[in-house]
Parts: C-alpha cells; structure tokens; sequence
C-alpha cells in the first residue's frame, strides 16, 4: 500500500502540460498557427483556407523533389536515402494484372542503405528523370540484395542498360482532397449532414454532436443496448455506447489503451445489427491493415479498396482486385477479350465497310467488358459488410458514387483535415473519429503550411471547439513504471495499469539501475555529428553504445532480435546504425540480427517492443534540440516499450528543454540513471 501512495505521489509531482489554445479570429493573408481557425462560419472561408492549405503541401513538395533531382549530386541523393542508381532490371512475375520488377544492383553486390518502403511511390528513369518519360510503380518489398516494384507497364528495354529509383510526389492526394474539400465547402447540398458541426458553426456545437445520427432508425444501432457480454473496460464500454449512439464521436486511445480493438468492436456491433453500409478508414495502409485483420478475425465480410501492393500479403485475398479476379463472369470476359484481339490481328486484311464493322464490334466489346467489371465491382461491394480503404484511397474509382452512412476513421490524428474530409464526404452521417491528438501529428511537407496551422487535425480542431472526447483510461501495454512518467505528463494523470509488474518483468542481458522498475537512461558525453551531404545529424559514441546493449540483450537468449526496437530522430543516425548492424551480420532475413527494427521515432506511432532504445543523437553545446523538442515525439518514443525502455542521451543538451528536463528530473528521484554504462 506504501508503494502505491509513494508512486501516486510520484506522478502528481510531474507538470502536466497545459493544452494549446487557438485564437478564432481569422486571418486569410498572412497565416500562423494560432490564427488557424477553430470555428468556421463561413463556407468560403474555410474552402479559401484549405485549398490553400493543400496547393502550399503540393507545390512545395514538387519543388523539394525538383531541386534535389537538378542541383543534388548523385552521392548526397544516395546518402539520403531518396534515390539508388545503377540498377539492373527484370520482370519477375504479376501481381494480379500488374508487373513486377525486380530491381539489383549492377554490382551484384548489396543495395546501399535506402529509405524506400513497402508502397512508397517512385520514379524510375535511366540518368535524368526531370528531362526523360519516366515510369512510376509502387515498392512492393525489399531485401539487401533487391527491390521489387509494381508497375501498370514496364519501361522499354528493361533489362538493356541500368537504372535508377528516385522517391516520387503523390500528386492523386492532392487531387482527391481538392475534390473533397469542393464537394464539402462548396455544394449548396451537403453531402454530409454533419457540415455545421464539422465547421463548429453552431452555437452548441457538442449538443448537436451528441444526437442521434439522421439515419432511419431500422438502419441505426438500438440506443439501449445491452453490450455488457463483451470483453471491454469501462472507458471503452462508454467508448463504443458513445459511438453507437450518437451522430459524432470523438475516441481518444492514449499509447496502449486497445484504440484498434475498441474500433472493432463498435464495427462488429455494427454489423452484427446489419446497419450501413459501413466505411472504415485510416490514414496509413498498415493502421487500414490491421482493421482489416481484425475484421476477418471475427468472420465479418470486408473488402479492401486499394493496391494490393500496399496491403500486408497475408490480407490481399480481401482486397476489391483479389476477388475480381476469381469471380465466375471473368471466363465470359476472357471470351469477349479474345474475340477482341482475334478481331485486331485480323484489321490489317480488312477494307472499307467490313473495317468500319470490326472497330464497332470491337468498341461493342470493350463497353460490355466494363459493363461487366461493374456488375462484378457492385458484387462484391454488394456483399461485404464493410468497405475498408486508406481516407485517400476511398476515392478510387471501383468505389463510384456509392455513399456510406456510417464512416469510422482510426490514426483521425494523423491526418490532415482535409484527408479525413474524402471518407467524410460519401455521404457521412454517423462519424467515429478515433485517434491521440497528444501522439504524432499529420506529416506537413510544407513549412508555411505546418506554420498556418495545416498540422492540426479535425480531431484536434473539434476537441479546441468544445467537444470533449471519450478517453479510453486503461493501458495494457506498458510495465505500470514505463507508464508512470506519460501518464502524468501527458494526460493529466489519467491513465490506469491494465498490466501488473509481474506481467512485465525487466529482461536479462542489461543490468537495470533498479530491477523492479525497468528504465534506464544512460548519460553519454558526446557531440553529435553533422552528414556534410544530406545535413541529417549522427552520434557515432550513442550508436556504438546501442550496438552493445542489442547484443547483451540477445547474448542472455530471453529475447530475439524481433523483441527489440532501436528509435532515433534522425535518420543519419537510422543509416549509421543500420551500417554497423550491417557490418556485424547484417538485420536482413536469415541474418544474425533478422527482425530487429530500427526506425525514425515517426515510424514507430502505433508500434510497440518488449524493449526499446531511443537514441537522442543530440549532444551540443548551443543545447538545440531540434524536432527533438516536440513533446508528443517524445510521447511516442517513451510508450512503446512492454517491459523495458533504455535511453542514451546528453544531459547536458538534453536539460535545456523543458519537458526533457522535467523527465531527467524524474529519472533522478527513481535513481534510474545508469552510470556504470557510461
């Protein structure tokens, strides 16, 4: 009981920080962040905001890949991660209709460090990309030795001299968001009926929010349902009664709380009283991903919209283009398409009247082909209980003008207003935004964008407006003492243990300053170091130290190197750790260190390891931090570990920011700091 009151005690003496106000006075000339409106009366003005908003993110984008293609030496691309040359290519087989290429080097030899992903988009060229007709594809996978893209065609002459990849722009988002915000801002007829609350026009936004949603009632969830049967704490029981029942919700799911597990539950209820259609969406393909899998796990009819590509291969069976393709009618198209191409080998014999009859019957053909290909599309879209999709990617074609009443939308933090705004506008009537406004923000490329205020997500826009958020309480991730700092930091001392200590014991391998509280921060006097060619920062002493604690960690054979995740802010300091990995086996399949992931602390949101160790990189006598002084990255890296969490890192530099300080401070008083690592 002692301990108890001293750890409560603990956390009350932690500074909460304080959220951030947003002034509501417009300003459409010269824009910041807090001049970024919270209320929108007018319709034009909120159309004349984002679209401005969404042109800044794409010219600026364009113009970063512009000049680093014309003025970036092939050597600093390299070292940035952002393009390979010198690539051998080959067709190695189909992904459902389209090509794969299997890229390698021309060495034979192992690709240099790289920073392309599964569905990243990019450019294939031979020498210069801004003057050629380039090809873009889509990253289905890679390997030390290879990287293999998907095309629509492949280039000519592939395997004739060599190639290279360079990171692409995504210019369908723009183009889908634009469309989005014209339909919202713009359409005398709403296509959603919850316009006035998403603008925060109304003058009680959250009674408004809290109706029942404008769907006829034999297609809405009962309101008095008895869900008391189901596996959920009570946050998450208000949670998922919040969503069923009302026109707007608003989940926060701090690090661990079952944020996923929570949509799926609401969405199975959902289904199981046949109400919908239902929409369910993410921002990220992975976060779309794992709804889908949770879906399929409880035996719900669901389909993925979307490239096949970019979805995990376990899942592609369930996309849209997986099962069109083993739909009955495809022999009766298969019929018409060789009758096609009978007819075009035999044009060249024809003349006159007979040739004016082939095209026509040709022409016949191919709209009875895509007749079909809709009749199958309607099928299957007909048949599934929930349609699920990337927000961008709900506005693919296959998907048409249908609308979905029902729209749930996870990582809703992550996005950009104006992505969440393309699932809003299918018809939205019931909305389910899910997401952790005090985790990672949206990704802005734009700086002036970010600066006007672009970063801040509808989610969080409506939290600033009054509408108070269902939080979900109970985390089960952490060891209660990893959950300790974040709790009190970050949510005002509201989160509970879901998870005892015994259930997340330290591991061996690290001789913890304190075994029965698994943190630990080890005090390295470095400087960090500066890439001359792509201006990313490394800390050569800091990567050492954590090659060291990988390998004790693994030497005591309670964990494998899939137990472990290394997180730093930089990306010099993901290449230099990679390349001493590298050098030691390698982290590649089959290889000594195969599943240890090593990351920006941005690609570990939503991810979690039985031990983490974050490496600050910083270390400098200025005491600049960087982006490394944004709390919620901070956040994020302090949550993701189960049972261990070790962090190295200058005091010194670290100190001169506030909430670092106030965590070292912390450290200090749990007598966490590992010297003897020093």
């Amino acid at each position: 009981m002692g301990k108890e009151t001293d750890a409560n005690k603990s956390r009350s003496e932690i500074k909460r920080i304080s959220p951030k106000s947003h002034s509501t006075k417009p300003s459409m000339g010269k824009m910041n962040a807090d001049q970024a409106l919270t209320k929108w009366s007018r319709r034009q003005d909120y159309h004349s905001y984002y679209n401005k908003m969404i042109d800044w993110e794409l010219e600026d984008e364009m113009k970063n890949i512009d000049e680093r293609l014309k003025s970036w030496s092939n050597r600093r691309l390299e070292d940035a991660g952002l393009a390979i040359f010198k690539l051998k290519g080959r067709t190695n087989g189909w992904l459902f209709s389209e090509r794969i290429i299997s890229f390698q080097a021309e060495s034979g030899k192992e690709l240099p460090w790289h920073r392309f992903g599964q569905g990243d988009i990019v450019t294939i060229s031979r020498k210069r990309p801004w003057t050629e007709l380039v090809t873009e594809g889509t990253v289905l996978d890679r390997s030390r030795k290879r990287i293999r893209v998907v095309v629509a065609e492949p280039p000519e002459d592939l395997r004739r001299g060599t190639w290279r990849l360079d990171r692409a722009a995504n210019r369908i988002a723009h183009d889908r968001m634009s469309e989005a915000l014209d339909s919202f801002a713009l359409n005398e007829f709403s296509p959603t009926p919850l316009d006035d609350i998403l603008m925060a026009s109304l003058h009680d936004v959250i009674v408004s929010s809290e109706r029942p949603p404008e769907i006829p009632k034999t297609k809405r969830v009962p309101s008095r349902l008895d869900i008391s049967d189901l596996k959920l704490n009570k946050s998450q029981h208000e949670a998922v009664m919040g969503a069923l029942t009302r026109r707007l919700t608003l989940i926060q799911g701090p690090p661990g709380t079952g944020k996923t597990y929570t949509a799926i539950e609401i969405l199975s209820i959902m289904v199981k009283h046949k109400v919908g259609p239902i929409l369910a969406t993410a921002d990220s393909n992975v976060a779309v991903d794992n709804l889908l899998q949770g879906l399929l796990n409880k035996g719900i009819r669901a389909t993925r919209i979307g490239q096949p590509v970019k979805v995990r291969e376990q899942l592609r069976d369930a996309t849209l283009i997986a099962q069109m393709s083993v739909h009955s009618m495809n022999d009766d198209i298969d019929a018409i398409m060789s009758e096609n191409n009978q007819i075009k080998r035999d044009l060249n014999k024809l003349k006159g009247k007979e040739k004016g009859i082939a095209y026509r019957d040709m022409n016949k053909n191919w709209k009875e082909i895509r007749l079909m290909e809709k009749q199958i599309i309607d099928e299957i879209i007909d048949g599934s209980e929930v349609i699920v999709a990337t927000c961008i990617g709900v506005a693919h074609k296959s998907v048409g003008e249908r609308r979905f009443p029902i729209v749930l939308i996870d990582e809703a933090t992550q996005a950009t207003e104006t992505t969440t705004l393309v699932p809003i506008v299918r018809g939205a009537r019931q909305l389910i935004l899910i997401g952790d406004h005090k985790q990672l923000p949206p990704t802005i490329i734009s700086k002036r964008a970010e600066d006007a205020g672009f970063v801040r997500s509808l989610f969080e826009r409506l939290v600033d407006a009054g509408i108070k958020p269902f939080m979900l309480k109970t985390q089960y991730r952490m060891h209660p003492c990893i959950s300790e700092y974040p709790s009190a930091r970050f949510y005002d001392g509201l989160l509970d243990d879901g998870v005892s200590s015994n259930e997340r014991l330290a591991p061996a391998g690290f001789i913890w300053p304190n075994w029965d509280l698994p943190i630990a921060f080890i005090p390295i006097d470095s400087i960090e170091g500066t890439d001359v060619e792509n201006a990313s920062r490394y800390n050569s002493d800091e990567a050492i130290k954590v090659v060291e604690i990988v390998q004790k960690l693994l030497e005591s054979m309670e964990l494998s190197p899939s137990d472990i995740g290394v997180i730093t802010p930089y990306n010099g300091q993901v290449r230099l750790l990679t390349d001493h990995f590298d050098s030691l086996g390698g982290i590649g399949k089959d290889e000594p260190f195969s599943g240890l992931e090593i990351r920006s602390v941005d690609g570990y949101q939503g991810r979690e390891k039985e031990v983490i160790i974050f490496s600050t990189v910083r270390a400098n006598k200025e005491g600049e931090l960087g982006f490394l002084a944004d709390k919620r990255r901070l956040n994020v890296a302090l949550t993701r570990a189960k049972r261990g969490l070790i962090i190295v890192g200058n005091p010194q530099t670290l100190k001169r920011d506030e909430t670092w300080k106030s965590w070292l401070e912390w450290i200090e008083e749990r007598e966490l700091m590992a010297w003897h690592y020093r």
